[in-house]
Order: structure tokens, then C-alpha cells, then sequence
């Protein structure tokens, strides 16, 4: 089996985020050489930055790094409402900024406890969806996309046809030649 580019990686499980329709996105991407993960992270980070978007591993474990794709602005404006952040301030978050979040949500997944399903929260899905995956151990949703929706299925398949859809185009473009930076939507 032939290993993914980062950056076919990326634009497959990204595109919602590049293209401004979605504050965060992550993936899995296993490869065997630890710095190289983390280079092309920072660098995927440092070329986005002025669209706004960030790119960090928020976990490693034997050759696979969970990395993170995210509109740093519009994730602020998520956790600093009024509603989630007395949310992530019960789990224990501090709300100041994205930036310690992240590092908390970081801290939680590498634990290995028990999984972080506050997760749902970091990456733009409906603030009741999550809690009610919470309350029901992740059972009795109305329907699954990208995330398990208890309420407005509808609006929910919409969102998640969206979705698809984008990252569909946006993996067809890169595979034809078009370079991510022209693939970005500014913030």
C-alpha cells in the first residue's frame, strides 16, 4: 500500500476548513518519521497562517499523529460564547484563548482515560448534538454524517452533503494540479 501525502491527507479531510465552511477539521496521518510530521505541521501552519488557519498535532502514538486544522479566530468566537465556554469551563478549560484549550484538549487525549468527547465542541458541531452524544454514550441520534445529530436531521444531512461535496471538488482540483494555497478561502 502506497502512504498518502500530507497533503493529499489534508485536502481530503480538510476542505471544509480550507474553504471557510468549517472552523476545524482533523485527520490521521501515520508515517514513520516523527520530524517530518511535525515540519510539515509547522510549515502547512506558517503557510496558512495569513488565511488565518492553523495546523498542530494534538497526539502521537506508534507513527500516527492526530493533526488539527483549524480557523483560529473562528474558534475563539466558539469558545469564548457565552454557553460553551461555562461548558468547557466545567470540564475544567480555561477559555481565555483557543490556544490553552487546545493544549487542555491535547493533554486529555493523550491520558488515554477516556476520550474527550467535548471534542465535538473544537471542531464547529452543534453545541446540543454534543452534549446529547455525551448524555447518551453516542446512541439514540437521528443521524450520522460527521457527527451523530440529535436534533434537525435535515439541516444536519444538508451540513454534512455540504461537506462531501466540498471535499470532493477540493480533492479533485489538487489531484489535477491545483496548488492547496489556491484552494484557501481567506477568513
Amino acid at each position: 500500500m502506497v502512504e498518502k501525502s500530507f497533503e493529499s491527507v489534508l485536502i481530503e479531510q480538510c476542505a471544509p476548513t480550507l474553504a471557510g465552511m468549517k472552523p476545524a477539521n482533523m485527520f490521521i496521518f501515520k508515517s514513520c518519521g516523527r520530524r517530518a510530521v511535525y515540519a510539515k505541521a509547522d510549515c502547512w501552519s506558517c503557510r496558512l497562517e495569513p488565511y488565518g488557519i492553523a495546523v498542530c498535532i494534538l497526539k502521537e502514538c506508534g507513527g500516527s499523529f492526530l493533526v488539527y486544522v483549524y480557523r483560529k479566530a473562528w474558534l475563539d468566537r466558539i469558545i469564548k460564547s457565552p454557553m460553551i465556554s461555562s461548558f468547557l469551563t466545567g470540564l475544567g478549560y480555561d477559555t481565555v484563548s483557543s490556544g490553552i484549550a487546545l493544549t487542555q484538549l491535547s493533554d486529555r487525549l493523550c491520558l488515554k482515560k477516556e476520550f474527550p468527547h467535548e471534542i465535538g465542541i473544537f471542531l464547529g458541531y452543534p453545541f446540543f448534538d454534543v452534549l446529547s452524544f455525551i448524555e447518551n454514550n453516542g446512541r439514540n441520534y437521528v443521524f450520522c454524517g460527521y457527527w451523530k445529530a440529535y436534533f434537525n436531521p435535515s439541516a444536519a444531512r444538508k451540513r454534512t452533503d455540504q461537506y462531501k461535496k466540498c471535499a470532493g471538488i477540493y480533492k479533485r482540483m489538487f489531484e489535477s494540479g491545483t496548488p492547496i494555497m489556491r484552494l484557501v478561502v481567506a477568513a
